[in-house]
């Protein structure tokens, strides 16, 4: 892909962006609004501190309201829909993210939006073993169920600041002396930049028709190679060492415990072992994670960065509800 400029985006249009206070909702809500598109957000967390300063009014993620969903996207152009969860927990779960999204794709419908840009994941599948990308699948089909013209991107890991799995992978670095990998780690992944992400929803807002990107990064690499090129990055290189997978699930599971977090679920270790977070397919973002790794080390996995945290904590902003 080439570098991006300004001339590569469309006119502006009004957008309504899901979680704009939140993490890839807020890169995203960012750059649509340098470049002078009108955004509002539709979010659960109102009162979430953030960097907008009123240019990104917030409004009521009702799944419980449809009709109030509906207006809220009155004379909404274009949905951008970042809406999901991570695994089942107490409060949220994926047959309720399902459900919610269909109600979402719906009253986007009523409202008389043109377009949905949709963020899912590589390799989703209806017949999968693993809820998280069995639901993104089921998510997708109900998408293109409505009629709705779409882009789908389909990233399979982010980074970036106020990211969870690299910088947490780099704070266990700087506080473990050796770094377990599942198995032997060869199973592949490939990190995409939440910037370039917001620049690829960016340009689908003025696509016409349906499309799927694959929302990879420039790099590839396996899990024991991500670990090790992040230690070298931030000056931490450890040993790493194969693990059973039970038992690398029971020592994160330790750590959460000290961190009242969950650190990675047992679906997560097997989508990594499945390779289901790599695809054979061209980049489609331009920066490399080694590079922003190593202009970031004076910080990356400075402090712990906690899943459960941000949905406790609704107020504060993510960068603020870090620990460890």
């Amino acid at each position: 892909m080439s570098p991006t400029s300004d001339t590569d985006f469309p006119s502006p249009v009004r957008v309504a962006v899901t979680g704009a206070y939140g993490y890839s909702g807020r890169y995203i809500a960012r750059r649509l609004v340098d470049l002078g598109h009108e955004v509002i957000t539709l979010t659960n967390s109102p009162a979430r501190q953030n960097s907008f300063r009123g240019s990104v009014p917030a409004f009521p993620l009702a799944f419980d309201d449809p009709a109030m969903l509906a207006e809220s996207m009155d004379a909404v152009d274009v949905l951008v829909n970042t809406y999901w969860v991570r695994f089942n927990s107490r409060g949220f779960c994926f047959s309720e993210a399902i459900e919610n999204s269909r109600t979402l794709f719906a009253a986007a419908k009523l409202a008389g939006v043109r377009r949905v840009v949709h963020v899912s994941i590589t390799n989703p599948d209806e017949k999968s073993g693993l809820e998280y990308f069995r639901g993104k699948a089921v998510v997708e089909q109900a998408l293109a169920d409505t009629g709705l013209a779409h882009t789908v991107l389909r990233p399979a890991v982010l980074f970036g600041h106020e990211d969870i799995l690299v910088n947490n992978i780099a704070w266990m670095l700087r506080h473990l002396p050796v770094f377990g990998v599942f198995g032997d780690g060869q199973y592949k992944i490939q990190p995409i930049y939440v910037g370039d992400l917001a620049d690829l929803v960016a340009r689908s807002v003025s696509e016409t028709g349906n499309r799927v990107i694959e929302a990879i990064g420039p790099e590839t690499f396996t899990y024991r190679e991500l670990v090790r090129a992040i230690g070298d990055a931030i000056g931490c290189p450890r040993r790493i060492i194969a693990v059973n997978p039970r038992l690398g699930h029971a020592l994160a599971w330790a750590v959460g415990t000290m961190v009242r977090d969950v650190v990675i679920t047992r679906e997560e270790i097997r989508g990594l072992m499945e390779g289901r977070l790599y695809v054979d397919a061209p980049a489609a973002g331009n920066t490399r994670l080694t590079e922003w790794a190593r202009a970031n080390r004076q910080w990356l996995g400075g402090r712990y960065a906690s899943e459960m945290a941000r949905r406790r904590d609704r107020r504060h902003s993510y960068a603020e509800l870090r620990g460890g």
